[in-house]
């Protein structure tokens, strides 16, 4: 898949950021059901790029498999060499985006302020990840995009079923979702029924949201 499209186009990624990524084909088949193709699998985790070759070799090209928590470009690199098709990082990075962009991989950069997001904008990040977006809420993305309207940003941290819908009507081109949609609790009882239905949950907000502008 490998196009910047496929995130904006679902509107949702959700962050898998487990120490335990044994179940990581049926958690990803659960998310699909419910509607979110975008998942990430940080590398907190040692085994993630092993863990994305097997959820992508399972699923082919159902889902829109990423690397996230990439703090440099010897491991986006790695990320790619397994076949991450979107690359996600915390912080600002600018040799992660060029390695990113040499090898043709979308990229959603971590930034914060102002002059952060428009560095990695320019830079040539896909997308730029507001990050922790609970600190400033819905509103900091609609004033940063008053003076910036063409950067595509997806806020990250603290995005929860309550405020998602504001995120959107910001002008979030997706949000990114953590533990208040994939925890580890519900996926080592196996509650797939839990992260589907919680998935479908996001997904259909994030339409309700797109279609009252």
């Amino acid at each position: 898949m490998r196009t910047g499209e496929a995130i904006a186009d679902n509107g949702l990624i959700a962050i898998v950021r487990l120490d335990d990524l044994s179940a990581a084909v049926p958690l990803t088949e659960a998310l699909l059901r419910g509607g979110v193709k975008n998942v990430e699998f940080t590398f907190t985790n040692p085994l993630a790029g092993r863990v994305i070759e097997q959820v992508r070799l399972a699923l082919h090209e159902n889902a829109n498999v990423g690397a996230g928590t990439v703090l440099d470009p010897e491991t986006a690199r790695n990320a790619i060499l397994s076949g991450a098709e979107f690359v996600v990082t915390p912080t600002l990075n600018l040799a992660t985006i060029e390695l990113c962009n040499r090898y043709g991989v979308p990229t959603v950069i971590g930034a914060f302020t102002p002059t952060e997001i428009l560095t990695a904008w320019q830079a040539g990040a896909t997308y730029v990840k507001v990050f922790p977006a609970t600190v400033v809420g819905p509103q900091y993305l609609k004033d940063v995009r008053g003076p910036l309207p063409q950067v595509k940003l997806i806020p990250t941290g603290g995005v929860n079923i309550d405020n998602a819908a504001a995120f959107v009507r910001a002008g979030a081109s997706a949000i990114a979702v953590g533990s208040n949609l994939v925890d580890a609790p519900t996926v080592s009882a196996e509650r797939w029924d839990v992260l589907e239905e919680r998935a479908r949950q996001f997904s259909q907000v994030v339409v309700a949201a797109r279609q009252a502008g």
